[in-house]
């Protein structure tokens, strides 16, 4: 092997400077606050034995999701309890929640988020089922990214999967694009 061209070896070493230098500086960057409204539920085939099960998986990957949009560093999760009762009155007043950008950008501005998510599972039958989101800029109101990812089976582990899959595709796809989701 035959060594390097000075001239090339210096772009060499600056690439790789920036290169490792990219991530140090993002990491000092804080990221974007959020919100995670809570999740809906489109069932075509609704079992009423299955409603609870159904119920606690919404929450569980509600919370799911907040915790590893966080520990990702993909956003800064605001607690949705301050926003509560706001909350219930829209919920109260629409059939779903993320069918209603505007809730989505009221629940933000009540909280002073930049950003809140909206999600919904869209149960087609036991086996088929989509986790799907959507990343509302609060202050722009628009939609930034929609994401949806299949699920095969209607179970704990399933509906896990999906939004660990999610995330770490969000992750991936920030790490190339900064600007991703925002």
């Amino acid at each position: 092997m035959r060594p390097l061209h000075p001239m090339r070896r210096r772009r060499l070493l600056a690439v790789l400077a920036a290169a490792l230098a990219a991530p140090a500086w993002a990491q000092q960057t804080p990221p974007p606050s959020a919100v995670v409204i809570d999740f809906d539920l489109l069932d075509d085939h609704p079992n009423p034995e299955g409603q609870p099960a159904l119920q606690r998986r919404l929450r569980q990957a509600r919370e799911s999701l907040e915790q590893q949009l966080q520990a990702q560093g993909l956003y800064r999760i605001v607690p949705l309890q301050g926003a509560r009762a706001l909350l219930d009155k829209l919920q109260a007043e629409q059939e779903y929640m993320h069918r209603c950008e505007d809730c989505a950008r009221q629940v933000g501005r009540q909280l002073d988020t930049d950003y809140a998510i909206t999600g919904w599972v869209q149960k087609v039958s036991e086996l088929i089922l989509n986790l799907n989101i959507e990343v509302h800029d609060v202050r722009r109101g628009r939609v930034v990214l929609s994401k949806s990812v299949d699920m095969r089976g209607n179970n704990d582990e399933s509906w896990e999967r999906a939004v660990r899959f999610m995330v770490r595709d969000m992750a991936q796809k920030r790490q190339t694009n900064p600007k991703y989701g925002m």
